[in-house]
């Protein structure tokens, strides 16, 4: 014979505040993961960007003048 549960009552779980500490642990640590990302992504651009740069001319020269 099979046992009749109403529907209210046959959940297996119910959201808790263990399961809201994982989801917000896990949100922590993405953001903490998408920061470093970010912050190794501006170190690496500056690298190259710095190293690839043309230099200016020398203030002391003066540019000709046609005419």
């Amino acid at each position: 014979m099979t046992k009749i549960v109403p529907e209210d009552k046959a959940r297996q779980g119910h959201w808790g505040w263990h399961a809201l500490r994982i989801l917000i642990a896990g949100l922590l640590l993405a953001f903490i993961a998408w920061a470093a990302v970010e912050v190794y992504g501006e170190m690496i651009k500056s690298q190259t960007t710095g190293q690839n740069a043309p230099q200016a001319p020398a203030a002391e020269q003066k540019p000709t003048q046609g005419g």
